[in-house]
Parts: C-alpha cells; sequence; structure tokens
C-alpha cells in the first residue's frame, strides 16, 4: 500500500492524480493553499477508494516552514513512497512588465519550494531503501517561450536540479521522473499573474483546448510507476520539443510565433 504525497493537489493534474493514486488504494497526503479545495479532493479520493487521506494545507511563497511541513508530511504515514511535487504558478507579462517581485515569487512556488522539499525529504527516502519523487516541470522549461519569462526559468531551472539529485542518489535508491505537459485543461491560467501582479483571472483559448487532467493523470501516474526519468504529457504542442531537440534553430524561429495566451 503506497504512501503518496501530492502538493498542488487542490485541482487539476494534482487532483486528478490523486484520485488515480485513491483507486489503487493508495494513503494519501495532500497539500495545496486551500484547505476547503482540499477536503473537497479528499472526499472525491476516499469515494475512489483511497484507505486513508490526509490533508496539509500550505502558502508555498512561504519559504520558511517547507522543512516543517516536509517533516509532517513524512510522519503522517510513517515515510513517504512517492512525492509528486507539482504545485506552481505561471505568468501572462512580458519582460518589461514582470517586475523582480513577481519573479522571486515565481521562483518561490515553483523552484525553491520543490528544491528544498526533496532536499528535506530524499535522506530520509534514501536511509528506507528508495524512493520517488517525481516534480511537474513544463515544455516552457525545454524552450523559451513568450510572456512567461519567470515561468520558463524556474521550469528549466527544476532540470537542474532534479536531473543532478538523480545521478548523485540512483544508486540508494532514489528514482526521479520530470513531469513536463503541454496544453493541459487545468486552472493555471487562472490564477497566472498578470501585470500588476494580478491574476489573469480567465481560460485561455490554449488551455482550455488541452488534455483533461484525468488522461494526463493516466499518463503520469504510469510513468512514475515505471520509473521513466521524464514523460511528455499533452498532444501535437509537444512536438516543439522534439524540434527544440534536433532543430533548434528552427524552434527558436516558431516559439516567435505562438500564440501565448
Amino acid at each position: 500500500m503506497r504512501k503518496v504525497w501530492i502538493t498542488g493537489a487542490s485541482s487539476g493534474i494534482g487532483a486528478a492524480c490523486a484520485c488515480r493514486y485513491a483507486a489503487d488504494g493508495a494513503r494519501l497526503v495532500l497539500t495545496s493553499s486551500s484547505r476547503e479545495r482540499l477536503e473537497h479532493v479528499s472526499g472525491q479520493c476516499r469515494a475512489a477508494g483511497a484507505t486513508e487521506v490526509a490533508v496539509l494545507p500550505y502558502d508555498f511563497r512561504d519559504p520558511a516552514g517547507l522543512e516543517a511541513l516536509a517533516a509532517s508530511a513524512w510522519d503522517v504515514f510513517g515515510g513517504l513512497d512517492i512525492v509528486f511535487l507539482n504545485a506552481g504558478i505561471s505568468q501572462r507579462t512580458t519582460v518589461e512588465e514582470t517586475t523582480p517581485e513577481m519573479i522571486r515569487e515565481i521562483m518561490e512556488i515553483n523552484y525553491f519550494a520543490p528544491v528544498t522539499i526533496a532536499r528535506s525529504l530524499v535522506g530520509r527516502m534514501a536511509a528506507r531503501g528508495g524512493g520517488h519523487l517525481a516534480v511537474t516541470t513544463s515544455i516552457a522549461g525545454r524552450f523559451g517561450f513568450p510572456l512567461r519569462c519567470g515561468y520558463s526559468s524556474s521550469k528549466f531551472a527544476l532540470y537542474g536540479f532534479f536531473e543532478t539529485l538523480q545521478a548523485e542518489y540512483y544508486d540508494r535508491g532514489i528514482r526521479v521522473t520530470l513531469v513536463c505537459p503541454g496544453r493541459v485543461r487545468t486552472n493555471i491560467s487562472f490564477y497566472a499573474l498578470d501585470k500588476g501582479g494580478q491574476r489573469h483571472g480567465k481560460m485561455d483559448p490554449g488551455q482550455g483546448g488541452g488534455m483533461a487532467p484525468e488522461r494526463a493523470a493516466q499518463i503520469i501516474v504510469r510513468a512514475i510507476s515505471r520509473s521513466r526519468r521524464e514523460v511528455l504529457v499533452g498532444r501535437g504542442e509537444l512536438l516543439m520539443v522534439w524540434i527544440k531537440r534536433f532543430l533548434p534553430g528552427l524552434c527558436a524561429r516558431l516559439a516567435r510565433k505562438i500564440k501565448p495566451m
């Protein structure tokens, strides 16, 4: 019976993965900034078959309590087998419109929070014989994307950290999966930072036409179970990842033409 902690679990990919694990009888720890939404997802998970579900709300903009949060999540069931670091925030602003404060907020949530949690738990996992760390990146972490300077930067950075962690701890039983979504139909555009640090507040057409989170969860959970190093999640937009790998100049030209909203 696997013990799974998911951050960003109150909606979208996180909630769908929680329900997927619940159907397999996992014991779940769920975290996001909204207790109310977490309680709703917790009820869905119990109905789907989760044996136990614990709710640990946390605002990932606050770095001070992250190590204590990780310790609490670990202690709920006396250890964790899988940690899926999925919480994140996006943006919809040009480089000039993106203030240093916005970049710091994005990096705090998207990069420093998962890095701090991973650092706090990897030794404990290794001491128990191993474990699995998964983290949500983005295809915007594989190539620059308009109106996403801070977001892309945070997702690029995750690759560097978690690939290094994998190299260092692989022989101690630690596996890492980089979850790389394209367009998945979630609320990320609603909460994205817009001009002045305000919420974007609407579903972008590209996001709205994306893959259903339930289908994304099926792909992600299967990839984690198979210890995949990276999993691409989406549809035709994923072609850009391969273009960047083999034809980087073409990728740069195409990126300039992408409709970012």
